[in-house]
């Protein structure tokens, strides 16, 4: 995930988690010619392609609005690789040493026992994890800069295996200078998926890069039938609380559109944001006139933007006051659980998790159908 400074800034992350639209998946299985079949089931950014002695990620939809591909090869050691020339990257696999440049990568490598191969990444302070954190104090990874920034010389002389890195228009020149130097780079584009599982699949990205595709398999499965149970579950409730979300920023409220990822949790969570039927996957810019008109009653207000307090909500703006989940208290933030460093456990984690975010909100909205739940990434504000 990008990472940001300021309270502006900020705003924008509130809106990547709004804004992956939610549209019906296209399930794709791995064409393959040995007994490790992988399947991908909602994720459209990456396929696999199995032969004996290499594999072929094909990875599509790099960035929002590009219609490139790029095509990785993951080789064998001691293996020749026909073709090299037609492949974006060539990585000898599996993989001893990788640096990798979003939070969202390091719940994957510590799922597979991985973190260990983790050598290098940008601002160590985002990360949030203690058992990464621990390899840090250790002086086992390195810092390599800022994403838009990574320092070319310190990863020259690491010599990673690969670096696996994220783009939102594919002009990090240093990418460049590092494949030119023989260091494979490869696109990781899990925050650019369109549904909550098809962001946690990418685990099987990493499966492919550590050659344990059935340790990934198996771990997303157990994701996959956590939120569809869950989601099963929410769909019990008699009632389908009201919900609002966003904030005021620079007086504009920015809303998650209807067909938004953080719309698609709350309907999972058998919510009703009352911006359902709006069109698009970002975000809205409404007045707060027009949200005091629609969303003054609503049950629940989720994600209020930077707001931990309800001190603060009121000192920024009297107008917040007026809404019903103001004045009952049923307002809900992720902001209020860090890492060491102050990076968001949120950030880092829901995308991998889906299913812990889902009966997250399902506790909110329907409290009585998970009585045994106690909330991980939200709190209420104090």
């Amino acid at each position: 995930m990008l990472k940001f400074k300021n309270i502006a800034l900020h705003f924008f992350i509130i809106v990547l988690f709004i804004s992956c639209k939610n549209e019906p998946k296209k399930s794709s299985e791995t064409v393959i010619t040995s007994t490790n079949e992988v399947a991908i089931k909602y994720a459209e950014g990456f396929e696999i392609t199995a032969f004996e002695d290499y594999k072929a990620i094909t990875l599509k939809n790099p960035w929002p609005g590009s219609n490139l591909t790029f095509k990785y090869a993951l080789v064998e050691k001691g293996a020749t690789l026909p073709n090299a020339e037609n492949y974006d990257a060539v990585v000898e696999v599996p993989v001893k040493r990788i640096v990798v440049t979003s939070t969202t990568h390091i719940p994957s490598l510590e799922s597979l026992d991985e973190i260990g191969a983790l050598i290098g990444f940008p601002n160590l302070n985002y990360i949030s994890s203690e058992k990464t954190r621990a390899q840090i104090s250790d002086g086992k990874i390195m810092e390599v800069g800022k994403n838009e920034d990574l320092n070319t010389e310190i990863l020259l002389d690491l010599a990673p295996d690969a670096v696996v890195g994220f783009a939102v228009d594919g002009k990090n020149s240093t990418f460049s200078i590092l494949q030119n130097a023989g260091i494979p780079v490869l696109y990781n584009s899990d925050w650019t998926e369109t549904s909550p599982l098809g962001k946690a699949e990418w685990i099987k990205f990493f499966g492919a890069l550590f050659n344990k595709e059935k340790q990934a398999d198996s771990i997303f499965n157990s994701i996959e039938t956590a939120y569809l149970s869950a989601k099963e579950i929410a769909s019990t409730a008699n009632e389908r609380p009201t919900v609002i979300s966003g904030a005021m920023f620079k007086d504009i409220w920015y809303m998650p559109q209807g067909e938004s990822w953080g719309a698609q949790f709350i309907e999972d969570a058998n919510g009703n944001y009352l911006w359902s039927d709006s069109k698009g996957t970002g975000s809205l810019s409404l007045s707060l006139e027009s949200v005091l008109e629609k969303g003054h009653g609503a049950d629940i207000w989720i994600g209020p933007a930077q707001f931990t307090r309800f001190e603060d909500l009121q000192n920024a703006s009297q107008a917040y006051t007026q809404f019903n989940a103001f004045k009952n208290k049923e307002v809900y933030t992720y902001n209020l659980k860090k890492g060491k460093k102050g990076g968001s456990i949120y950030f880092e984690l829901a995308p991998n998790r889906p299913d812990l975010v889902l009966q997250d909100l399902i506790k909110i909205l329907h409290p009585e159908l998970l009585p045994e739940h106690t909330l991980y990434f939200f709190s209420k504000l104090q």
